[in-house]
């Protein structure tokens, strides 16, 4: 067997992940150019062939036509898909709009629910830290709803849409890779209508009007296939809660990046609102440490 999910623990597949997803604001900053709608439907497009070819290079057709083969696989991908893209959709929008804290705060509060989704579907149990991690987290969206409600459907919409698909992939039994394959086959139509809408609009499409919008378009397909085929193999390996955990160096850097690259003003309901999401992560750190120490004396 030589699939990614079946060489090692999930941890650096989640790590690699993570970072590639923390520095996605400078690659999006390069196509700031680009309508958010287009940028969506050519992610995709160019995600497809790239996924395509990697199934051929690494023989991975049997699982590939045995996800289109087996109904219960296909409908989940279907629905993964549909997450997955609706992420996409709220954070290039995110991200061209100049709302990179609410993205990053989106991020945050995703560990969280993984959490309490975890303790729903996957019958995995939460200590009181854990429980006073996620109310902390309620507390801080609560006060983001109350004075950043402009901005709230973009930091929960992220959270809830990329926990959904997180708990699908999970639950799921396919390779990252057919799966992700699948993925982008469910949203090429949608994609293809995406572009030819932007086509039809009076500027046009961007793709041929400048080398360096199309080279960065067409590396798309690497930007986007490669972390969510390691996050997908990581899904496989690791339990939800903890998968959860790791996600916070992603919202981390974004958070960043913010500050000291896009120079966006952080408003004090944001600021209130991250310091209790970082009280949070604190507690639920804490917790995953006292967990571990508590499992090494007993073995």
């Amino acid at each position: 067997m030589n699939t990614i999910e079946q060489r090692g623990g999930g941890l650096p597949y989640a790590l690699a992940a993570y970072l590639c997803w923390g520095l996605f604001p400078l690659y999006f900053r390069l196509l700031h150019d680009v309508p958010p709608f287009e940028m969506v439907g050519w992610r995709i497009l160019f995600t497809l062939p790239t996924c395509l070819l990697l199934v051929l290079f690494l023989r991975q057709g049997s699982q590939l036509r045995a996800a289109f083969t087996t109904r219960k696989t296909l409908l989940a991908l279907a629905a993964s898909a549909c997450l997955i893209g609706t992420n996409w959709l709220i954070y290039v929008v995110a991200i061209a709009t100049d709302h990179v804290f609410a993205a990053s705060l989106g991020y945050y509060i995703n560990p969280l629910m993984n959490v309490v989704a975890g303790t729903l579907f996957l019958n995995e149990k939460l200590t009181r830290r854990q429980w006073i991690a996620v109310a902390l987290a309620a507390i801080g969206v609560a006060i983001l709803a109350l004075g950043a409600l402009n901005t709230l459907w973009i930091s929960m919409g992220l959270a809830v849409s990329f926990c959904g698909y997180g708990l699908v992939r999970k639950l799921t039994v396919v390779d990252a890779l057919p799966g992700l394959t699948v993925e982008t086959l469910v949203l090429a139509l949608p994609a293809l209508a995406l572009v030819g809408w932007q086509a039809a609009q009076p500027a046009g499409i961007s793709l041929g009007h400048s080398t360096t919008i199309d080279v960065t378009l067409a590396a798309a397909g690497v930007v986007t296939g490669l972390p969510l085929m390691l996050f997908a193999a990581a899904a496989r390996r690791m339990s939800y809660s903890t998968l959860g955990f790791v996600q916070f160096l992603a919202p981390t850097l974004i958070f960043v990046l913010g500050v000291f690259v896009f120079h966006e003003p952080l408003r004090p309901v944001q600021l209130v609102s991250f310091v209790f999401i970082w009280a949070a992560i604190a507690v639920f750190c804490w917790d995953l440490l006292v967990s571990r120490k508590a499992r090494a004396s007993a073995s």
